[in-house]
């Protein structure tokens, strides 16, 4: 039976502990001989992650048992955290530990017990490894040493590392032979070329981010395992100030010797190959491999290890692409070919396997969570591998999207994903219009994919709509989009989210009454800079945020980071008062409505410290709000009880600002 609600009242089967319990998504999938591998989340078991295997025969377990956690942490977003290989003894898997971020190796059919592989280091963040690549011809594995010289965040050094598989390094730092220098502040792991006698990989350097410039670096591989004749081949790091770098996101060896990469130089990433060898006046000459189609072949590369395409055997590519969206593809370099896979699927995350005529990905839709997903490139046919999609309720509680296109300020294009409210139990009292919250994603330099989200059904189902904005500085939609927030963060994503918040009122989708934003990390900054500059929103949930420039630009966060705002606010050094100008902490007298602070008290890229002196601010001005901070949580919550009292307290907070009558959560105490 359908009854009248108003909006913000209805009640739903969606509740806050199922949300928990379904967040996350599978990552890193990898084939260990005939075997498909990845990690998995385990919100229930304190956020870790699993490593999970399937067998030929489809039978799925979990490698490893509590406590072990399957997680890098280098540049504090980690990447690829494991490698395996199959041997007579069965796989022999190597792993970093997040605890103590060790590497580990572990034979699961032999002696399951890890054994550690590297020693540790009681200096600053100590050693942490990432983008593993197993070398047992040599007896070691290949990665990315991340190493601590100081206490500081920003102690640091990163190099290419050869570590014994014998576990002699175990106790013994200089047992760890390594394979560049670290003329580079960054690097990825190494590819190495099929012949073996030569490796890739990705350099770049402060204060760019390897979405303003990069350069691909090769290097000739000795019998002894050492490395010759460095060289970048491809690339540009730029200024930038300026932006006038080239942004290379991947490098990967095909068959014939030749050089895979992704790069931006055309004003979106394409597919391009070269033969390093070959010079022209000290020029490598590239070729597209897929031109001119205005797509996105790559993306920002947060995550080392992070891949959008895979040579295959028959010389095909298997790609991730898209405008907005993506597919999974197979591209015939030869004649530009492009046949995307058929499927629910339009978003695929960058990690992909390839073994024979199989392509594995990970990939989820609007009506679909994400998904281990083979292609069979033979049949064209895909399916469902591991991950299934289960739906837990009804999906006529799903959230009903829309992708649309707003008008910013200068008649500029605004790319959103709008989720009116939708419960099949309910409707509003005619002519009422629903409350509706902002979501500003995280980045900034990233988007919101339009996927099957429950926190989204969350809120949908009770009668409030989401607007998720990818505000210009996204990705997905070419650089000259993502190059809009260039000096200007905290000015163009304020517009943009405002504008598409206005736009759903003027069209009579929204009451302009009942507005509000929420965003974390760099979401969070937007949100908390839409409070201190706009008037148009009733309230807003900030987590985890920027809150104050000048600290994070002078030492207050991590080292990956340290410098974005060289490009997102201007060089400090040049434009110091803009730092504070822009800051929330520095508008703090500006709020007048109320707001939702969630922090995590071990996030070390956005501290603590900062919410402290913004609530310092806030204090004794009126201001209703609330600070839930969480032990033993980082930069973003991944414990079920902790994403449980998050999302609770968030709809608290809107039934108390919006007036809302709502039993099924624990009122929010507010303080002025």
């Amino acid at each position: 039976m359908v009854t009248t609600a108003p909006y913000g009242t209805w009640t739903s089967p969606v509740d806050a502990r199922t949300v928990a319990v379904h967040d996350g998504r599978p990552a890193f999938v990898g084939m260990v001989g005939d075997e498909v591998w990845w990690t998995e989340p385990r919100p229930a078991e304190g956020g870790r992650r699993t490593l999970v295997r399937r067998r030929p025969d489809g039978a799925e377990e979990s490698v490893l048992p509590a406590p072990w956690n399957v997680r890098s942490r280098v540049l504090e977003y980690g990447g690829q955290p494991w490698a395996g290989t199959d041997t007579e003894e069965g796989p022999l898997i190597v792993f970093s530990n997040f605890d103590d971020q060790r590497l580990y190796a572990c034979t699961p059919d032999g002696d399951p017990a890890p054994r550690p592989l590297t020693p540790h280091s009681a200096v600053g963040g100590g050693l942490r490894w990432v983008d593993p690549v197993l070398r047992c011809d040599l007896g070691e594995v290949w990665c990315v040493l991340e190493e601590f010289t100081g206490e500081g965040p920003t102690e640091v050094r990163r190099v290419l590392a050869a570590v014994p598989l014998d576990g002699s390094a175990a106790e013994d730092r200089t047992r760890v032979r390594e394979l560049s220098d670290d003329r580079h502040r960054f690097v990825t792991g190494p590819r190495i070329s099929p012949d073996g006698r030569r490796a890739a990989w990705i350099a770049w350097d402060h204060p760019r981010m390897p979405w303003d410039g990069t350069l691909a670096m090769v290097a000739r591989i000795s019998a002894e395992g050492t490395f010759e004749d460095v060289r970048p081949v491809v690339g540009d790091l730029g200024s930038a100030a300026s932006g006038d770098g080239e942004s290379v996101a991947q490098v990967e060896w095909a068959a014939d010797g030749s050089l895979l990469f992704v790069s931006d130089l055309s004003g979106w990433w394409e597919l391009q190959r070269i033969d390093p060898d070959a010079a022209d006046d000290g020029v490598v000459a590239s070729r597209a491999l897929c031109p001119a189609r205005q797509e996105e072949f790559g993306g920002p590369l947060w995550n080392v290890g992070q891949r959008w395409f895979l040579p295959l055997d028959d010389g095909t590519l298997a790609v991730i692409h898209g405008r907005g969206s993506t597919a999974l593809g197979i591209l015939d370099p030869v004649t530009g070919e492009l046949v995307d896979a058929a499927g629910p699927w339009t978003e695929w995350t960058p990690t992909l396997a390839v073994h024979g005529s199989r392509v594995l990905g990970i990939a989820a839709g609007p009506h679909s969570s994400y998904e281990l997903v083979e292609l069979d490139t033979c049949t064209g046919h895909a399916r469902v591998l591991a991950c299934r999609h289960v739906d837990v309720l009804d999906p006529a509680y799903h959230p009903r999207p829309r992708s649309r296109t707003f008008t910013g300020p200068d008649g500029r294009d605004i790319h959103a994903h709008i989720h009116p409210p939708h419960n099949p139990d309910h409707v509003a009292p005619d002519g009422e219009l629903p409350p509706y919250v902002v979501w500003a994603h995280g980045g900034p330099t990233g988007r919101a994919p339009l996927v099957l989200d429950l926190e989204i059904a969350y809120f949908t189902s009770r009668g409030i709509g989401v607007a998720e904005v990818n505000y210009g500085g996204s990705t997905g939609y070419g650089r000259e989009y993502r190059e809009r927030l260039r000096g200007r963060w905290g000015v163009v994503d304020v517009e943009d989210c405002a504008a598409v918040a206005r736009a759903l009122a003027d069209e009579g989708s929204a009451d302009r009454a009942r507005l509000a934003i929420r965003g974390g990390s760099a979401g969070g900054w937007t949100a908390a800079a839409s409070l201190t500059t706009t008037d148009l929103y009733a309230c807003g949930t900030i987590s985890y945020p920027v809150l104050d420039l000048t600290g994070w630009a002078t030492g207050g966060t991590h080292d990956f980071e340290s410098q974005y705002l060289e490009s997102l606010i201007g060089p400090f050094a040049e434009v110091p008062d803009r730092y504070r100008e822009r800051s929330p902490l520095h508008r703090a007298d500006r709020i007048a409505v109320p707001f939702l602070l969630l922090q995590g008290l071990d996030d070390v890229i956005c501290p603590p410290a900062q919410c402290e002196r913004f609530l310092a601010a806030v204090a004794g001005r009126g201001v209703p709000h609330a600070y839930l901070p969480f032990a033993g949580e980082g930069h973003g919550f991944r414990r079920a009880e902790t994403m449980v009292r998050a999302v609770e307290a968030e709809l608290a907070l809107y039934a108390q600002t919006f007036g809302l009558t709502r039993s099924d959560v624990p009122a929010l105490e507010l303080r002025g």
